[in-house]
């Protein structure tokens, strides 16, 4: 594998997968039991976006550049703002001069989020980026890093003994089985642990692959899964990312609402032309 996130940190799909994320884990928080985030694909923890991959590629001009320019211009109204005010304050906190330099991978993000009694498991199998994440962490008791093939590790990890968390699934798609295996491994990981919050997401470059995905997680009898889609234009075979992706398999009964609010703005910061599509089954209380 020789996928480097580095050129899309910050990009429009990292913002939608993150606020989706922070609303889960902010729904997590509101009871005091302890709950456990596994991160399976956890990346290096911190970008730089004034480096030299993500200046090359500059696609977090379009993502959590937009969105922060917007939110503190007033362009987000009041309701929004509350909703991502727990995610703008992660992506802040690691930029204490005010200028957008730096952005948090989930694991960090997540880290930021996790009060005392919650663990936080991130697997990262590349070398480097392992060693940048347990360097970004800073050595956080409530976090541990493994360098294990989030595959692997997502069969190894649940049920975990807080029995309450959420874990997150986004691999590279750099191999053409991502999409079969999403679903495949979902599905065991859900016999073992039905009650846990997974989020799984995808790209979205043509409808083919999504929608099949689509059609077999409906296949698997889950009762409780929520679809949000932030596309940018129509996809298309030659058009590349134009689309991101989440399902959402036992959704906090609050989530749908919250993307209902967040959803248009988030499209209408990122891009003219932009939308948001939110579906799926009735979510659990």
């Amino acid at each position: 594998m020789n996928y480097q996130h580095a050129f899309h940190a910050g990009n429009f799909a990292d913002v939608h997968k993150h606020l989706v994320l922070t609303l889960v884990v902010m729904h997590l928080r509101k009871k005091d039991t302890a709950f456990r985030l596994i991160d399976t694909h956890a990346g290096a923890g911190r970008y730089d976006l004034l480096g030299a991959e993500a200046l090359r590629s500059g696609e977090w001009r379009d993502g959590i550049g937009r969105l922060w320019d917007a939110a503190r211009s007033g362009a987000v109204t009041e309701p929004v703002r509350e909703l991502i005010a727990p995610y703008l304050d992660a992506v802040a906190a690691l930029n204490p001069d005010g200028d957008l330099r730096f952005y948090p991978g989930s694991p960090l993000l997540a880290a930021a989020l996790l009060r005392p009694q919650d663990r936080l498991i991130a697997c990262e199998l590349e070398p480097r980026a392992a060693a940048g994440l347990r360097a970004a962490l800073g050595g956080d008791r409530r976090a541990k890093v493994l360098a294990l093939d989030g595959w692997v590790a997502l069969a190894a990890n649940v049920p975990p003994k807080e029995r309450r968390g959420l874990v997150l699934i986004d691999p590279p798609f750099e191999d053409a089985g991502d999409f079969l295996r999403l679903s495949a491994d979902l599905a065991k990981a859900y016999r073992k642990w039905p009650t846990g919050i997974y989020l799984l997401w995808y790209p979205i470059k043509e409808r083919n692959a999504p929608d099949a995905l689509a059609q077999r997680l409906g296949k698997l009898a889950i009762p409780k899964i929520l679809r949000s889609e932030l596309l940018l234009g129509p996809p298309r075979p030659d058009a590349g990312l134009v689309g991101s992706g989440l399902f959402v398999v036992n959704p906090p009964f609050t989530l749908a609402a919250d993307l209902r609010r967040v959803g248009p703005e988030l499209a209408k910061a990122l891009a003219p032309l932009a939308h948001h599509r939110l579906d799926g089954g009735v979510p659990a209380r």
